[in-house]
């Protein structure tokens, strides 16, 4: 059985793909070829957002793939910025109209702060807002599931405490050399299934030597590896690429890991991000 074809279950029973393609940092005007070429290689989660500036080829690419819609998992998130009740709920809309859609699988708040002062300061008052209008959204029909991204136990208590519906899914920074177990258990303890974005580590870790000696064990790629080992921790995993080469290559993951390589990937410290190393980068390339 492809990983393609394997599911995990929200608290909701809606069910979400494994593997999914990210989308960030694929242009507007690119997004809904990538889109169509993972559809075509039998990709069914497609995670985009609103920083990402390419919602509208997402849609196109959904719409245009030659697969039924409720055969497709689609994701967006709602700005970081947007920390208001009327502007989640113009923004929800917003991403409807944009993407060209009746309905949206999950849609997510992307940070807990606006990505200018990003673990800063306290927004959990424009959080709830902004939960009340996804909660709104989501008892209508507009989403099938609603969560958070980059949220933290406190961030996620807030919601919890003041909300209605917990949070589906919380999308984290996870990968083999960046894995918050705390963080891992909390949001299991409170049926919160993880995604895991950036998990080759905005590609830093291809310079790695002791992960390329494992991957070398198993016959794979080191993305091969870290998208499996982000799967066997029971997350989502969201590698992003344009590159249908890169898809195919990423969804090649009949093997597992045995238990001694998860330990040593679960405690490998490797958040060196070169380039990437502003983290985050949503607002801008």
């Amino acid at each position: 059985m492809s990983i393609l074809n394997e599911t995990y279950t929200l608290a909701n029973d809606v069910t979400v793909p494994k593997l999914g393609l990210g989308t960030w940092f694929i242009d507007d005007d690119k997004a809904a070829d990538a889109v169509r070429s993972a559809i075509e290689i039998g990709y069914r989660n497609i995670d985009t957002a609103q920083a990402y500036g390419n919602e509208r080829g997402v849609g196109e690419g959904v719409r245009t793939s030659g697969v039924a819609r409720d055969d497709l998992f689609v994701s967006t998130k709602l700005a970081a910025e947007v920390k208001d009740y009327d502007d989640a709920v113009a923004a929800i809309n917003g991403s409807l109209a944009t993407m060209g859609l009746d309905y949206i699988d999950l849609m997510l708040i992307h940070a807990p702060q606006p990505w200018n002062d990003f673990r800063g300061g306290d927004y959990s008052e424009g959080n709830r807002a902004a939960w009340k209008a996804l909660e709104e959204a989501y008892k209508a029909g507009k989403l099938r599931a609603i969560g958070v991204s980059n949220f933290l136990p406190a961030d996620l208590d807030n919601i919890i405490e003041h909300g209605t519906v917990t949070p589906h899914v919380n999308q984290i920074l996870v990968h083999a050399g960046n894995t918050p177990s705390e963080l891992l258990a909390y949001c299991e303890e409170n049926d919160i299934l993880v995604e895991a974005y950036s998990p080759i580590a905005h590609g830093a870790i291809l310079n790695n030597k002791d992960v390329a000696a494992i991957a070398d064990r198993y016959g794979v790629s080191v993305p091969q590896l870290c998208i499996r080992y982000t799967i066997q921790l029971g997350t989502v995993s969201l590698p992003k690429t344009a590159n249908p080469e890169h898809m195919r290559s990423n969804a090649q993951l009949d093997f597992v890991i045995n238990d001694a390589d998860i330990r040593t990937l679960r405690h490998l410290d490797e958040k060196d991000y070169g380039q990437h190393a502003a983290f985050p980068v949503y607002s801008g390339k």
